[in-house]
């Protein structure tokens, strides 16, 4: 089941709600605990689990199809009924914290954590840690009514999607689904705010302390179209040559020509609205500004000085597409893909056709959707590592203002 919530919908509610709501909504019900459903799903061999990303929340159930019809009842019980009980809760919040002050120090989370405000401001949807783990000052201020609270607000039948692969048919199927859900009633949700937000009219560079680092961490972004656009297949193959595989630019640069790094990379953070293009590269802390020199040459330069060829496109195209078979050998993995086209809302025939539509691809579609997509001039640089090593070298660039965060996001002062 896909519930159109997700890390988004905390925007309604503190950072946190929804990860955490969804996260316990298998920790009992009104009619059974947390061991009941442990041990009732283990007799019948069946697998439940619960989770959100940033557009969509997730109930999941795996079941044998003799034992369907039981497994089926544990399924909608949770989906239903989740009772939140409060010393479930309490030991849930803990480890929530911990996991907050875990991602405070490690890197690679500092920046997802403190991004999404610095690319989409406050008020967007999409503006809370991208880790979905939210603050230690909303969750310590959170209660099991939070929680409740989410669960009425967004789980209606109107704002949800069943996905199901197996070997079971529509007419199979519906019967079961309608003794399970068929009570369940309709209702008004909230209407997320993923509108547009405009570039930044000048690149930023922001860092983030981390003192005795070794390496820095250095992530550059702005915004890309949403995943459901015309252009998609252009822009991952294009992403793939740039940054998306070991063979490609970024990566053959920074890691086998220069050795400053173990991987450099270019990804799109796949969203409904709007998505982070990121390119991210963790380096030795003494090469740090030369490494913001080449991530930058390498953006650049495929927006025409280092024009795209038709072999590097054909490896892209490759690598996106002799994959395919081995993706999809699974249940799980077929479900993935309907699960992406129901939360990022693609087409029907989005992975029918990608394959042929990867192939079809010219270097002039890679390069319109590069120019589409990378904007060197008001790219948000997040940069984590030793502030008293970097910061002289990162000044030198000249590249523009220099601003200070600490590991939650809030500005700190310069030492000019």
């Amino acid at each position: 089941l896909l519930v159109d919530a997700g890390y988004a919908a905390d925007q309604f509610a503190a950072p946190g709600t929804a990860s955490l709501a969804v996260d316990m909504m298998d920790e009992g019900t009104s009619r059974l605990n947390a061991l009941r459903i442990s041990d009732t799903l283990l007799q019948l061999g069946a697998q439940l689990g619960t989770g959100s990303q940033l557009d969509a929340s997730r109930v999941f159930l795996s079941a044998m199809k003799d034992k369907l019809d039981p497994s089926l009842d544990i399924f909608a019980d949770v989906i239903l009924n989740p009772s939140f009980p409060q010393a479930d809760f309490q030991r849930q919040q803990r480890q929530r914290l911990a996991r907050i002050q875990r991602e405070k120090v490690q890197p690679v989370q500092m920046a997802l954590r403190v991004f999404p405000q610095l690319l989409y401001g406050s008020s967007h949807a999409y503006a809370n840690p991208l880790t979905g783990s939210g603050t230690e000052e909303s969750v310590s201020r959170m209660t099991r009514e939070d929680l409740a609270r989410f669960h009425r607000t967004w789980f209606k039948p109107n704002n949800a999607t069943l996905v199901i692969v197996g070997d079971v048919t529509l007419a199979q199927i519906q019967p079961k689904l309608e003794r399970v859900f068929g009570r369940w009633q309709r209702g008004e949700v909230p209407q997320k705010n993923v509108g547009t937000v405009a570039d930044q009219p000048k690149p930023l560079i922001y860092i983030l302390d981390r003192p005795g680092s070794e390496h820095s961490t250095i992530l550059a972004a702005n915004l890309a179209a949403p995943k459901a656009n015309p252009k998609e297949y252009a822009i991952e193959g294009m992403s793939s040559l740039l940054g998306g595989q070991f063979i490609s630019r970024l990566n053959l640069n920074l890691r086998e020509d220069k050795h400053w790094s173990y991987g450099a990379f270019t990804f799109v953070w796949d969203a409904r609205g709007q998505r982070p293009f990121i390119a991210y590269a963790p380096v030795q802390t003494d090469k740090t500004k030369e490494s913001m020199v080449e991530v930058d040459r390498e953006l650049r330069g495929i927006l025409g000085p280092k024009p795209v060829t038709g072999d590097e496109l054909a490896k892209a195209q490759a690598n996106l597409t002799l994959t395919l078979p081995g993706n999809w050998e699974t249940m799980d993995a077929v479900l993935g893909s309907l699960e992406q086209m129901v939360s990022y809302g693609l087409d029907d025939r989005y992975f029918e056709t990608y394959a042929q539509r990867v192939r079809s691809l010219t270097t002039a579609d890679a390069t319109a959707a590069a120019q589409e997509t990378v904007r060197p001039d008001h790219l948000v640089w997040v940069v984590v590592g030793d502030r008293a090593k970097i910061e002289p070298g990162i000044r030198e660039l000249g590249w523009g203002e220099i601003r200070f965060l600490d590991a939650v996001g809030k500005p700190l002062a310069s030492r000019e």
